[in-house]
Parts: structure tokens; sequence; C-alpha cells
């Protein structure tokens, strides 16, 4: 969370707009479009809202991030209760889900045995990019279980000006940009808005670096953001 609040950003806004007595663009139009912009942001930039919670695991293998999660970054350890205080355990590294499937084909089977048999201490997980809000532990679940992960979670909307943003302030200019976008938009009609408004836009996507890659980057499952195992991972290790 940053230190910036909806009204330094209205300010710089109105500045823009030359607008300052908001006659016509109001404070709480600027405010809306202040929180559809942090919601683009963490879209295009999930680490902006990115969240670390020690979370109780369920029976089984898969899981489900909290309640406003909206994307796994990664899992990062076992731990011993879901308490700030709580103990680290042994580190949890993510794998790849064929090679897991044609080494384990049973691995989700509770009565599974081996290494693969249900315990209380995970070893590895599993992310699909097209399912972002669960994730997958293995060995599965069987019992009290604890880990740490890191996550983006929903960006709380500012319920007025003197709210605080829910993203970094790093991301104050591209608020700014944004918020600007959609008051030009409003009057596109007038000369020169439609221009002013798409060169804003281009300003606000530059600022938070949009683009095909971005996501990719923060994926649990991009070799250089993770540690994946090269070539066939030791499962029971």
């Amino acid at each position: 969370m940053g230190t910036l609040t909806g009204a330094n950003i209205i300010s710089r806004v109105q500045d823009t707009l030359q607008d300052t007595t908001s006659v016509r663009w109001p404070e709480a139009e600027l405010l809306r479009y202040i929180n559809d912009a942090q919601r683009e942001i963490v879209n295009f930039r999930p680490e902006a809202s990115s969240t670390h919670a020690n979370i109780q695991l369920v029976t089984g293998t898969e899981q489900s991030l909290p309640a406003g999660g909206l994307r796994l970054i990664k899992v990062v350890r076992n731990m011993s209760a879901t308490a700030t205080s709580a103990t680290g355990g042994r580190a949890i590294r993510i794998v790849d889900v064929d090679i897991l499937n044609t080494q384990e084909p049973d691995w989700h089977n509770p009565s599974v045995s081996g290494d693969a048999a249900h315990t209380t201490v995970s070893k590895h997980y599993i992310f699909d990019e097209d399912d972002p809000r669960k994730f997958y532990v293995y060995p599965g679940v069987a019992g009290n279980a604890f880990v740490e992960i890191v996550y983006s979670a929903s960006p709380t909307d500012l319920g007025n000006t003197s709210a605080t943003i829910a993203v970094d302030d790093i991301f104050g200019n591209a608020l700014i940009d944004f918020v600007l976008y959609r008051c030009y938009m409003k009057d596109a009609e007038y000369a020169g808005n439609g221009q002013r408004a798409a060169t804003h836009y281009q300003l606000f996507a530059q600022s938070i670096g949009q683009g095909s890659q971005s996501q990719l980057l923060l994926s649990p499952n991009n070799p250089s953001g993770a540690t994946p195992m090269a070539g066939a991972p030791n499962i029971g290790g």
C-alpha cells in the first residue's frame, strides 16, 4: 500500500485538466477513475498488490488462494501455523506437472503410498496459468498443514479522497495518466481530446510495462522467477 492519497492524485489531475474547482470532472468521478486505474495496474502487474500470508491447506492436493486473491505469485515454504510468528520449515519448489504426472500418476489419490503418500509437509507445488486462483501441492495434504504464499490481492477501492492508494507510490504517475485518459475520453468529441486520451493511455501502458511478458516474468512457471528443476526432478527428495 502506498502513502499517496486520492486527494494527491486528484490534485495533479485537476492541475493538468485546468479544472481545480471540479466543474467538469467532479471529485467523485475522478475517485472512480483512480479505483479503475488500480485494478488495471494489478491486472498487468500482479506484484503491484502482492501479499504474503500463512495459510492452512485443505485435505488433498488442490488448494485455493485466500478471499480476494487474484493470482498466485509463489509458494515459499512450509510453516508451523498461520500466525505471523509461526516457525518456517522446508522450502517448497515448483515442479512441472507433466513430469510429476509421468513419475507419480496417482499422486492425487489420498490412498497413494510411497513418496507420494499424503502428509503434512509439502515438497513441491504446481501452478496452472489458466486457473491462477488455485494451485496444487505434492504430496497431497493429510492432517494439519500450513504454508507461506505470495499472491496478488484485489486492490481495495478508495472510499474517499483521504484514503491512501492500494498500490505502491511508484505507480502514482501511472494512476494519473490513466485518470487523464478516462477524463479526456469523456470529452473525446472535442478537438484534440481523443488524441490526448490516447497519449495518456500510452504513457500509462509504458509506465506499468504493459506487455505480453509482464505476467510471464512473475509466473511461478517462469524459470527466472522461480526455481524449476532442470530435467526430471527428484520428486521424492
